[in-house]
């Protein structure tokens, strides 16, 4: 049974939610987050990669965790940022072209992360966790939504979707894109009361993006609670809720620097040992995945490999059907190529392997790998959802970046101070 909270969050006013809302901390780079800063001096991206203010200053140097809570800091002295004056939750709506997904913005429990409650299926990168760590001890707030899946018979969803009143929203922001985020407050006392009744027969909630800024939010709570400082705030951190049905899933890319020993050539003779290869041919390097070539008489893995400007099948058959771990196609490659042929024994750690969300054109991997910054990137195939859950369940852990999941939120638009 999980426990979820109303909360007074700081949200921008209306008038300027447009300016202040951000992409999240982990879909740019530090250039790209430079870029947006300059740009737009008011955007969230202040706060959330607040290096991008602070030229030439490592990101990890305790400047800029500084840098983040004087900017957040500054946006409430200056009242674009401003304290709901009671608590409530927020119903969080995304129009994305045909797709309409609907959330919910509350306070989930540390103690239901640590009693398992609050499922996960992922490892978390360790240089990401400290900075998220440190980025919410700094600045003494949530600043980033985690984003969690719930398992629902309609009754729950279709309670929620009821709250959204007629008429406007109370913050609205349409992106360059044209996806439109919309935030509605729920702060009727019977509303909320039955929001919480309808968790409470909930077993479990499930990560589904966001293992960082989780882990991290207990991470505070603990050290906190280890030096006698907590307060109920920090006992709390914030996420949002969707159903499970209701949420998409794409597979998240893998770019490698080197190829270690091997040259492109020997790299594939090296691979056919292990896949059927085939080139490609054409793409369209506007879609966020490969479509397989032709659809295989018995169950396969199936991946695809940039390199040396050329797109390749990596296909082999599925060894363990019931090991949901193993039978991942990102646990093959994991073990057969990255550690097997490349000794990248850590996905975690290793500096040689970079990650692209899986909403990215494929174009993108290309530039990356055309620019000689690495040499091979891999595409892979998104994961069923109802697999995600299953392998949660049963304790399992997924390799890192395994899912990408949509639609991706804005930041900027609740905060969830810790005091």
């Amino acid at each position: 049974m999980v426990k979820v909270y109303p909360f007074a969050a700081v949200c921008p006013r209306k008038e300027v939610a447009d300016k202040i809302a951000s992409v999240p901390y982990d879909v740019v780079n530090a250039e790209e987050a430079r870029e947006i800063v300059e740009e737009n001096p008011l955007s969230f991206m202040s706060v959330v990669r607040s290096e991008a203010t602070l030229p030439g200053v490592s990101p990890d140097d305790d400047r800029v965790y500084a840098r983040a809570k004087q900017n957040l800091n500054a946006m409430v002295k200056d009242g674009l940022l401003v304290s709901d004056n009671e608590p409530g939750m927020y119903i969080y709506r995304i129009k994305q072209g045909g797709s309409l997904y609907t959330g919910l913005v509350t306070d989930l429990s540390v103690d239901d992360y640590l009693e398992n409650k609050i499922k996960k299926h992922e490892q978390t990168r360790y240089e990401k966790e400290e900075d998220r760590t440190r980025h919410i001890d700094t600045t003494n707030a949530n600043t980033g939504l985690v984003v969690l899946l719930y398992r629902d018979q309609e009754e729950i969803f279709s309670y929620i979707e009821s709250l959204i009143p007629e008429g406007e929203p109370d913050m609205t922001v349409k992106t360059a894109s044209g996806v439109v985020h919309e935030i509605f407050r729920v702060t009727d006392k019977d509303a909320l009361a039955h929001i919480e009744a309808l968790f409470a027969g909930v077993d479990s909630l499930y990560i589904a993006d966001g293992h960082h800024r989780a882990k991290s939010a207990v991470n505070v709570a603990e050290r906190r609670r280890d030096a006698g400082t907590i307060t109920p705030e920090a006992e709390r951190f914030m996420g949002i809720l969707f159903a499970d049905q209701r949420v998409k899933v794409h597979g998240y890319s893998r770019m490698v620097t080197d190829l270690g020993d091997y040259t492109p050539e020997s790299f594939i003779e090296a691979l056919k040992e292990h896949f059927e290869i085939k080139p490609y041919g054409n793409i369209d390097h506007t879609v966020f995945r490969v479509p397989p070539l032709h659809e295989a008489k018995k169950p396969v893995h199936v991946m695809h490999m940039y390199l040396g400007g050329v797109w390749y099948e990596l296909t082999c058959p599925l060894k363990n059907p019931d090991d949901r771990i193993a039978s991942l196609d990102v646990s093959v490659l994991q073990k057969t190529v990255l550690e097997g042929m490349l000794g990248i024994t850590d996905p975690r750690g290793d500096p040689r392997l970079q990650y692209l969300g899986g909403a990215r054109p494929l174009a993108d991997l290309e530039i990356k790998v055309d620019s000689g910054a690495f040499v091979v990137a891999f595409s892979m195939q998104p994961v069923d959802v109802r697999n995600v859950l299953s392998i949660a369940d049963e304790g399992g852990i997924m390799p890192p970046k395994s899912t990408w999941f949509e639609p991706k939120l804005l930041s900027g638009l609740t905060i969830h101070m810790l005091d």
